[in-house]
């Protein structure tokens, strides 16, 4: 395994507000990897400037950074820079899909199915927002992951304070209209889609809290659709990736209704691997267990 990575340097912790998690996802990877043989050591860019993975040797880069300066294509872009591999999306994918607005642009231009917005700022009309996307509504800020500063609106009067949570994360905040149907999330690695996950949150709430640090939120895998209804919405989930131009592994969200019509919510290129996370549950469905899964992300690192 040495010689068939060289010396990895597992990037986490970083300054988002997704910090902690990043240092759970990172610590998990690096186990793995260092399990299986890797010459593998983790480095936070918190603590250490990216010029140094090549003073220091580095032939390979494991992303395992969550939020802004890690998965936007900042990091992505200095490891073009300092021509080391990385894992995940590139510089322009990474960059797109973090920003929630411009990846929902690009999906409604490709005819792809994604819940109808509005960008809010101090001079918005409340009552204008609240009328044409409807009630309940979804606020959150346009460049943060994990449901940092998100918040569901269930009245007018409530708009304007969740959009001053999310103001605090972002300069930019979206709402968005609230989709009623079953809350699913499809990993991909490389070129196909894993398995899909229902996920059935405490009070439908999959936020922060239900998503890192309870037990009670149930994650259904299989998630019981008819093998040819999933199979759909992995092309689907696919597709979404394309047009985006992810590569190596991801995983999008959707809302599914009730009579089978699927919205796309958001894609995140650099997902969790903490012990609650998503895409090592899909994958061990689809007979892979994480060090595999490590090691298949690690594959892919490239340049370009």
């Amino acid at each position: 395994m040495r010689a068939r990575f060289g010396k990895v340097a597992v990037l986490l912790g970083g300054t988002s507000a997704e910090r902690d998690v990043s240092l759970m996802s990172g610590g998990a990877v690096l186990a793995a990897l260092c399990a299986a043989g890797v010459d593998a050591h983790g480095f936070d860019p918190a603590e250490l400037d990216l010029h140094v993975l090549k003073e220091q040797g580095y032939d390979r880069a494991f992303i395992a950074l969550h939020g802004r300066g890690g998965e936007d294509g900042t990091v992505q872009g200095m490891l073009e820079l300092l021509k080391i591999p990385y894992t995940g999306s590139g510089v322009m994918a990474s960059a797109l899909a973090m920003d929630k607005w411009r990846t929902k642009m690009v999906w409604a231009a490709c005819g792809l199915p994604t819940p109808r917005y509005a960008i809010l700022n101090a001079d918005t009309d409340w009552d204008a927002v609240a009328a044409d996307l409807g009630l309940p509504i979804f606020v959150k800020p346009v460049h943060e992951g994990s449901s940092m500063g998100a918040t569901k609106v269930t009245e007018p009067g409530q708009l304007r304070a969740a959009w001053e949570l999310a103001a605090r994360f972002d300069d930019l905040v979206i709402a968005e209209e609230f989709i009623s149907g079953a809350e699913l999330t499809a990993p991909f690695l490389h070129d196909r889609a894993l398995p899909l996950i229902r996920i059935e949150a405490p009070g439908g709430n999959y936020d922060y809290q239900n998503k890192y640090f309870t037990d009670d939120t149930r994650y259904l895998c299989p998630c019981g659709l008819p093998a040819e209804q999933e199979q759909a919405l992995q092309a689907l989930i696919m597709q979404s990736a394309r047009v985006l131009g992810c590569r190596g592994w991801g995983r999008a969200d959707l809302i599914l209704t009730g009579d089978g019509r699927p919205y796309l919510l958001e894609m995140n290129t650099s997902p969790g691997m903490t012990g609650h996370s998503l895409v090592p549950m899909a994958a061990r469905v689809a007979g892979m267990d994480f060090t595999q899964l490590c090691l298949a992300i690690l594959e892919d690192a490239r340049l370009g």
